[in-house]
């Protein structure tokens, strides 16, 4: 089988569907927070403030709210127990903010009561980041042989990107549970009024759609890995 040829191939059809599906989601997040961004919360507390108190209500005392630099590039360090809060996050008091600030809470809460999803995908990092590195210039290098040596190396580079696959797959229920937590906690701390919940569950429910977005366009891409080499042994 040809792996370079002139013409349409028209497995890229699944590259171009999980393409478009990861801009909508991401324009689709952006939008929702911008929109949400300029509605203040009632309580006025900051996304920093927010996640102090979930964190001292949670009884976690060993993390600390940092500030970092960026648009929408929160995220909770388990190893350095940080956790760190964007610019349009950390001193704003829209909801939105709060929610994502919350949201960030959920995943440090999830460490410290050990939840397995959570810590599945932490042993799962460092084989998906090798995979990551190495799924492509194995299959690229495979394609160079005709016979026993090309397919063995295609099909590792496969193997190491179904890794990579999983990861992302792991990472759903995790992202899920941490934007529940989040929406409880706001509401039991009495951070956010019943009226203001819904408005945040928007803001939320968008981001985790770009975890999706994100775990569909690599199931595509795989399948298009699959689809190209997978018979290439019987081939030969």
């Amino acid at each position: 089988m040809p792996y370079f040829y002139w013409g349409f191939d028209p497995t890229y059809i699944l590259v171009l569907i999980g393409a478009v599906i990861c801009l909508v989601a991401s324009a689709r997040v952006k939008s929702t927070f911008r929109r949400y961004s300029g509605q203040r919360s009632m309580s006025g507390m900051t996304g920093a403030q927010a996640a102090e108190r979930i964190l001292r209500s949670q009884g976690i005392y060993d993390v600390t709210v940092r500030h970092v630099t960026g648009s929408l590039t929160d995220n909770y360090n388990p190893s350095q127990k940080t956790l760190n809060l964007s610019d349009e996050v950390y001193g704003s008091a829209s909801v939105a903010a709060v929610g994502v600030a919350a949201h960030e809470c959920g995943h440090a809460i999830q460490h410290q009561q050990g939840y397995q999803p959570l810590s599945l995908r932490s042993a799962i990092v460092p084989v998906a980041n090798i995979g990551s590195a190495l799924a492509w210039p194995l299959i690229l290098i495979g394609m160079f042989f005709t016979r026993g040596t090309g397919s063995l190396l295609i099909h590792i580079g496969i193997v190491c990107f179904s890794f990579a696959v999983l990861f992302q797959l792991v990472t759903l229920p995790v992202e899920f549970n941490a934007s529940a937590r989040a929406l409880a906690i706001l509401g039991q701390q009495g951070i956010l009024s019943e009226s203001e919940l819904p408005l945040t569950r928007k803001v939320l429910k968008a981001a985790a759609l770009t975890y999706v977005a994100g775990a569909a366009a690599s199931i595509l891409q795989l399948l298009r890995l699959i689809l190209l080499f997978g018979g290439r042994r019987r081939n030969d």
